[in-house]
């Protein structure tokens, strides 16, 4: 496994790849790695002659009152677990590798389906993710890339703009990976005291009950009530709960298929999850 840290050194080490017409599998991380993003290595090594792992925390999209400065950096610690799971290539660029000496006067924004959910919550993020998941592309010039799906508004982002800016790449979502108890994996997880760490499954749980409810003929937006009233009393400060199709669309009732998301703080960590749940019209509403 190599590790490159300069985008002249990945684009060197892949020339053979595209020489022999080999499919490149992407895999975009900010590092300090779990189950979850080792699960979409597996899902490109099964997929790809070459899997390639970024290592970059992009400074775009976070905050002004963000953790960018304390993300944590594990670049040894990752190194070892994508060697594990079979990477063939680590791109670790600098800030200074992707961005350059000079102010940066491009801006790649999706709206609608920016405007609500984590975009109204996290102003700009959405935009800094987009510029700098557009940089990777062109710097890596993947067939296929992967995405989890906890960070189900960002996949629908990511696949917007892939698909109107004709980009030549298959974008591939891949099932949230959960801790036994429930838990959506995050690498902020960290942050969670012990106490914390206790209660932070609530959400999932949350969901589960919703979902269950909708199907034997609850109200959406009663099942939306239940979900805040139930976070809020085991000590969440509920940024969102809300329900929207799989194209990030509002919806009004449980007719069709929807997505249930949730972002709230358990002390100062910020936690996402959703749940898919699929209409039956057996169902009585």
């Amino acid at each position: 496994m190599k590790t490159e840290i300069s985008i002249q050194g990945l684009t060197a080490s892949l020339s053979s790849a595209r020489q022999s017409r080999k499919t490149i599998g992407f895999v975009p991380t900010m590092g300090n790695l779990h189950q979850g993003h080792l699960n979409l290595v597996r899902e490109a090594r099964k997929l790809c002659d070459v899997v390639v792992v970024s290592i970059f925390v992009n400074p775009i999209q976070f905050g002004p009152n963000e953790d960018f400065d304390s993300y944590p950096r594990t670049l040894d610690q990752d190194s070892q677990l994508l060697a594990d799971v079979g990477c063939d290539i680590i791109f670790a660029p600098s800030v200074e590798q992707m961005y350059g000496k000079y102010p940066r006067l491009t801006n790649i924004s999706v709206g609608q389906i920016t405007d609500d959910l984590c975009g109204a919550q996290r102003l700009g993020h959405f935009d800094g993710v987009a510029v700098v998941v557009t940089k990777l592309f062109n710097i890596v010039q993947p067939h296929f890339a992967f995405f989890g799906q906890k960070d189900y508004q960002q996949l629908a982002v990511i696949k917007q703009f892939v698909q109107d800016l004709n980009m030549p790449i298959e974008i591939m979502g891949v099932p949230i990976a959960r801790a036994e108890d429930g838990l959506a994996l995050s690498s902020r997880n960290g942050y969670l005291s012990a106490e914390h760490r206790q209660t932070a499954p609530v959400i999932y749980q949350s969901l589960k009950t919703a979902a269950s409810n909708l199907k034997q003929g609850a109200l959406l937006s009663d099942v939306l009530l239940q979900i805040k009233n139930e976070l809020t009393q085991h000590g969440f400060e509920v940024d969102y709960v809300e329900a929207r199709s799989p194209m990030l669309q509002t919806v009004e009732q449980f007719d069709q298929d929807i997505v249930l998301f949730v972002a709230a703080k358990l002390g100062k960590t910020r936690l996402i999850d959703n749940l898919q749940v699929n209409f039956s019209s057996s169902f009585k509403i």
